[in-house]
């Protein structure tokens, strides 16, 4: 059965891009273009992994990775965050920190390689 994998992000273009990637790699992908019922969802699609933008029309992801990581259902998902604007890679070690970070612009192949890590851990 394929990894699933939750894609949260509000640009309609990097969704569509991310979630044809991530399909012609062999993974099942539910797309969220807004994170108001990102715990519905997890719930309903039981995610391996959740792949999410920082800046989110109204929301800021690194609040929701938090709400995720200190949820006791939740806690254990890897959420990989990807901004343009923020460098989150010296925060990955505080508390409700995402498991790791992309930087956009983003290299296919190495967004590949850090959800194979993700999901291989």
């Amino acid at each position: 059965m394929s990894k699933k994998i939750l894609i949260l992000d509000d640009d309609a273009d990097i969704l569509e891009m991310v979630s044809i990637l991530l399909v012609d790699n062999g993974y099942a992908v539910r797309e969220l273009s807004s994170g108001e019922t990102i715990f519905e969802n997890i719930k309903e699609f039981q995610p391996d992994l959740i792949l999410m933008d920082v800046m989110l029309a109204g929301m800021d992801g690194r609040l929701i990775c938090k709400e995720i990581k200190e949820n006791h259902l939740t806690y254990f998902l890897p959420v990989i965050l990807i901004s343009g604007t923020h460098d989150l890679a010296e925060s990955l070690h505080l508390s409700g920190a995402p498991n790791d970070f992309v930087a956009k612009p983003f290299d296919i192949d190495y967004l590949l390689q850090v959800v194979d890590k993700q999901l291989a851990a």
